[in-house]
């Protein structure tokens, strides 16, 4: 019996190491994952730096006022000046229509014609007679 209980307690001792070690592989695993997530996204967001400082270049108001005079001919662009902006209460906004007014037309409903057509449907046929 106590033999028995040795080999039992190696055996459990044994399958319990190759848990821990598998469950080692696997941890060592998902951490490489992270670690190459981690850099992708530290390369997305050098390469997001990198757009928006391009495109802050590419705004410069100078060079856009330049680009505006070269293609004057095509575009038609004006520099902006203030009598081009407005007040929100200079703008003439459409009236909003009456939510009842979209409602097609009610029609009259006689209550009494329809109570008199269901009383004059035939009575089912599934009834059993006696």
């Amino acid at each position: 019996m106590r033999t028995l209980l040795f080999v039992m307690s190696t055996m459990i001792v044994m399958a319990l190491g190759y848990w821990a070690y598998h469950e080692n592989y696997k941890t060592q695993a998902v951490l490489d994952d992270v670690e190459d997530l981690q850099r992708d996204i530290g390369a997305k967001r050098e390469r997001l730096a990198v757009l928006r400082a391009e495109w802050a270049y590419l705004n410069r108001p100078d060079r856009l006022r330049e680009l505006a005079a070269m293609n004057f001919d095509r575009l038609g662009l004006f520099p902006l000046s203030p009598e081009q902006f407005g007040k929100v209460d200079q703008i003439a906004f459409p009236e909003e229509p009456d939510p009842l007014s979209l409602l097609p037309p009610a029609e009259a409903i006689d209550v009494q014609a329809a109570l008199d057509m269901i009383e004059d449907l035939p009575a089912s046929t599934d009834e059993t007679q006696e």
